[in-house]
């Protein structure tokens, strides 16, 4: 392919590309990165001139949900080749949410960090992000943001539908029923063994509205992947397709100079608010949007989220809230085909990697399935997915994903049972002596971002065995913690400010009455005053989590979830210079 003529309406001249103060000078350094190229067995004509492209990689070999990308980043290359340009395959943190402990959302920041100075400081012009694992979304484009070059998002994709004895199942969200089941002793080791075997069946995240489809679909509404990419199913060819695709069109933007900043404008973080609260997304997504928002130097709030939430009906049928998987909504019409049913709430005239407009984008899409993607006039709900809870026991805000918990719980009083941490739940849960009743409001404190540490999806509280087995599926509980986006229930979460810092979670004891009002946006604990600032006259701090490392670091500038739990060094206002070239 011939370099672009850089007289062309909106293209650069190739002695513009950010690489050539790598390659171009006549200096000794430039003489060195040229030399050490032919090292790499690279022919001059093979790079100089033409558009670098940085194919940023989370596979590994213990993520499963990115076990395939080590294929995928071979299709990309060849799309950037196709295309005139010169793709490098740089590794970087797999965050796996089945297996990293204390939490994958520990380490959010790190891969963010990781991103960011790995694309600032080596000769790149543009950038291709393989993720989709929940963490691994926010965190690729928070880094991308912060340096703000051309840039593609690849998403990893759904897994294949579970299956077992005849019945279809969704991973996470199958995983704690069936567990829950055999709590109640309705199944067996023996089914239990079978369903290890069914419940994740490919390569690719999970194939319901988790976490990682929720961000993966905000990424594709924000307008960094190629049309349609958030629903393939990872192991279809349609997916390696779309990853050569994504090559091609990286190189594009690096010759029209379309940067990350203008395309994640503030409409199109609304227009992914208004998406992930239509599809009755994943409560995390709120914490991620915050975060990725202000590293382009905008700032979201949970009030947008409620606000916009009384806007948007929810149309997915998707679970935890509704029937469907991943698979069954991307032959529904995928992401193109359920926006085309919330144009009227879109903002369509901005730019997205694929075309100038996303009105432009969608023309043309279509839904295939009413009851996968529902109509306006049959919404799965009326509202929103998620509703922000204010009160004297979150003054900073929480969340719940109300769509997924049993309507009785959603206007509840009952007296709180308190546990100050996880471990001491799962030891006392079953405890009869604690003499639970499904009227009871079990609260976890210490699981926030600094007490957790990083925040671990511990907020879908386990209910008791002997409440399972006379067929309670739910209660009111109540946390600082996260859930994972498979989970479901009349779980508030993301309460701040969190108890490790002496938020009024802290002073909750057993016994002390709450009231969750999901219609008044309400969280209340039936404590006055003057007895709250005795609690809080005699609460202690807790020491420190960590002493040194990471850890260390992690605990000094995390910020509460209210506001994204960034570092708050990066999500800052500042000037980063240039790295030094000669």
């Amino acid at each position: 392919m011939t370099t672009p003529d850089a007289t062309a309406s909106g293209t650069i001249a190739p002695e513009e590309l950010r690489s050539h103060q790598w390659y171009g000078t006549d200096g000794l350094r430039s003489f060195s990165h040229r030399a050490r190229t032919r090292q790499l067995g690279y022919l001059p004509e093979e790079h100089l001139g033409k558009p670098v492209i940085a194919i940023l990689n989370t596979w590994s070999d213990i993520n499963p949900c990115h076990v395939h990308l080590r294929e995928r980043a071979q299709a990309v290359k060849r799309g950037v080749w196709q295309a005139g340009g010169f793709p490098l395959e740089f590794p970087v943190s797999t965050l796996s949410e089945t297996f990293q402990k204390p939490t994958p959302m520990l380490y959010r920041n790190l891969l963010a960090m990781e991103t960011e100075e790995l694309l600032r400081s080596y000769p790149v012009d543009g950038a291709v992000l393989m993720g989709g694992c929940d963490k691994t979304t926010p965190a690729l484009l928070m880094g991308a943001a912060s340096v703000d070059l051309p840039t593609v998002f690849l998403p990893a994709g759904p897994m294949l539908p579970g299956h077992w004895r005849n019945v279809v199942l969704g991973s996470g969200t199958d995983m704690w029923k069936y567990w829950d089941d055999r709590r109640a002793g309705l199944i067996g080791d023996c089914e239990l063994a079978e369903l290890e075997n069914g419940l994740a069946r490919s390569p690719g995240h999970c194939m319901t509205m988790g976490t990682a489809s929720t961000l993966t679909a905000a990424a594709e509404v924000l307008g960094v992947t190629v049309p349609g990419a958030s629903s393939i199913p990872a192991v279809d060819s349609g997916h390696e397709r779309m990853a050569a695709e994504t090559g091609r069109r990286v190189v594009d933007l690096v010759w029209r100079g379309l940067t990350l900043s203008k395309i994640l404008t503030p409409a199109a973080y609304e227009d992914a608010v208004a998406t992930v609260l239509a599809l009755g997304g994943s409560t995390n997504a709120v914490i991620h949007l915050i975060a990725m928002a202000g590293r382009s130097g905008i700032t979201l709030t949970l009030d947008d989220f409620d606000r916009v939430a009384r806007t948007v009906p929810v149309l997915a049928n998707l679970r935890p809230g509704g029937a469907y998987l991943m698979e069954d909504f991307h032959f529904a019409g995928g992401l193109p085909g359920f926006l085309s049913r919330l144009t009227d709430v879109l903002h369509l005239d901005r730019p997205t990697v694929a075309h100038d407009t996303l009105r432009e984008q969608l023309d043309g899409a279509l839904v295939h399935n009413d009851d996968v993607i529902r109509p306006r006039d049959n919404p799965l709900a009326d509202e929103g997915g998620v509703a922000v809870l204010h009160g004297n026991l979150c003054p900073d805000g929480a969340v719940i994903k109300h769509i997924a918990a049993e309507p009785r719980l959603l206007r509840h009083t009952g007296p709180a049972v308190v546990f100050d941490d996880y471990r001491q739940l799962q030891n006392t849960i079953n405890d009869p002596a604690l003499a639970l009743t499904p009227d009871h409001v079990l609260v976890l404190r210490g699981a926030g971002p600094k007490g957790g540490p990083g925040m671990p999806e511990y907020g879908m509280l386990p209910i008791p065995d002997y409440l399972l087995k006379q067929g309670v599926r739910d209660m009111v509980r109540l946390s600082d913690a996260r859930m994972s986006g498979t989970s479901y229930g009349a779980c508030v979460l993301h309460i701040a400010p969190e108890s490790y810092v002496g938020g009024p979670l802290a002073l909750v004891r057993t016994g002390d009455l709450i009231t969750l009002d999901v219609e008044a946006r309400s969280l209340h604990l039936h404590v006055d005053d003057e007895e709250l600032t005795s609690r809080r006259a005699d609460w202690t701090p807790p020491p420190a989590r960590y002493g040194r490392g990471y850890g260390a670091l992690y605990q000094d500038q995390i910020t509460q979830a209210d506001t994204g739990c960034d570092f708050a060094f990066l999500s800052r206002p500042g000037d980063v210079p240039d790295p030094y070239v000669s």
